[in-house]
């Protein structure tokens, strides 16, 4: 069956071709190099197209991004030519404005979008399509209505192909991530400079939030955390009112973004002197910091980084407070994570060798569960050599 052409009739009008990439994150030639790295990475598999739906990896291979993601999308790259972008109707005007494609096609409220994107597929004549599996925003039964509409279509496992790719920033990601570092860096000065007696944890969120957009931070793919005496001693708790009393510790991180790319920070303070053991603890965790990032070179495992700081931290007799990986890959993000968590982790076992370009968050963190935490963390750039921390900001707990 010959397959039909990519630039068929699109399914619906769309917005003027002015529009077209005026919204755009990076140039046409950016783009055109990540489809054809897809293209490359595809071929081996025998598909004719690879079949993406998650929002990171849209955006990472077209540049569209919205809000509105919430709504159905999916993208075909086939094995030569351009891709094909379906979205929401309403979505057509900020899919055009925000990437450089060509042909865009819209499913309409009230129609079944796996219909459509079995329509689309069926269309285009593809015969054998990779898809990906792990795709978060797809819900089972959403899933298994597309699995439906593809039934006479070949259909193997393409997850993890993108992922591979962006682990490896180009130059131009590079400059964006430095720029949203400056950003969460402006967020966590004035953070730590609310922190005071009296103060509420909404206070310090205002205080960080303000200032990170202020400095040029667009909407983060997770809120702020920000968390104050017993809550902060709480994985992933944020601001909820509480005022702050003397004795008090704060836990406080954020990630800002520049054109979707995110850079996070962590710091730690406390309102009045620490306790011996707080202080402790910190000190632990600073120089579990001070080894993964000597740990990590171009050639060594992503483990050598968390085997570094997990042998400070045991040796500190600290392996209790500290049961996660010390770090994770950062890049693209939309919520409900800021972090490539799933693409790549600074965890035992973890073989893959790190190369120059690749952007690791550390939080370096020790916990008494329900009643503090302490640390610091630093985004970082791979280099030749070692690593680029982004921030310059000390990294001793503030006393305030």
């Amino acid at each position: 069956m010959p397959h039909a052409p990519l630039h068929a009739p699109a399914l619906s009008v769309g917005p003027p071709d002015e529009l077209t990439g005026s919204q755009a994150v990076f140039s046409t030639a950016e783009f055109r190099q990540r489809v054809a790295n897809i293209q490359k990475a595809l071929r081996p598999t025998g598909a004719e197209a690879l079949l993406l739906t998650g929002p990171e990896n849209i955006f990472w291979t077209t540049g569209r991004q919205t809000a509105g993601y919430f709504s159905f999308q999916a993208l075909v790259v086939p094995l030569s030519g351009e891709p094909v972008l379906l979205v929401r109707q309403l979505e057509m005007t900020g899919a055009q404005a925000s990437t450089w494609l060509t042909d865009i096609r819209a499913w309409q409220d009230g129609e079944d979008p796996a219909q459509a994107l079995g329509a689309l597929v069926a269309a285009l004549g593809l015969r054998h399509l990779a898809v990906e599996r792990n795709g978060w925003f797809v819900s089972q039964a959403l899933a298994e209505r597309i699995a439906e509409a593809l039934a006479t279509v070949r259909v193997s496992d393409g997850s993890g192909l993108v992922e591979g790719l962006r682990a490896i920033k180009s130059p131009a990601e590079l400059e964006a991530i430095r720029r949203a570092a400056a950003y969460a860096q402006a967020g966590m000065v004035a953070a730590i400079e609310a922190c005071r007696e009296g103060a509420s944890e909404n206070d310090v969120a205002a205080a960080m939030m303000a200032a990170a957009i202020s400095a040029g931070s667009e909407a983060m793919a997770m809120e702020p955390l920000v968390s104050s005496g017993p809550r902060s001693g709480i994985p992933h708790a944020t601001w909820r009112r509480r005022r702050m009393d003397a004795g008090d510790g704060v836990f406080l991180e954020l990630a800002a973004s520049h054109d979707r790319y995110h850079a996070a920070l962590m710091r730690s303070a406390w309102i009045g002197p620490p306790p011996a053991e707080a202080q402790a603890m910190m000190d632990a965790a600073l120089r579990a910091l001070d080894a993964a990032l000597a740990a990590m070179r171009p050639g060594e495992p992503c483990a050598a980084a968390h085997n570094a700081a997990q042998a400070v931290i045991d040796a500190a007799g600290y392996n209790a407070a500290f049961r996660k990986r010390i770090g994770y890959s950062m890049g693209a993000a939309f919520a409900p994570d800021w972090g490539e968590g799933a693409i790549l982790s600074l965890f035992s076992d973890v073989s893959r060798p790190l190369e120059p370009g690749m952007v690791f968050h550390l939080p370096a963190t020790l916990r008494s569960y329900g009643a503090f935490t302490v640390g610091a963390s630093e985004t970082v750039i791979v280099t030749n050599k070692g690593v680029e921390p982004l921030s310059d900001l000390p990294r001793a707990m503030t006393i305030r």
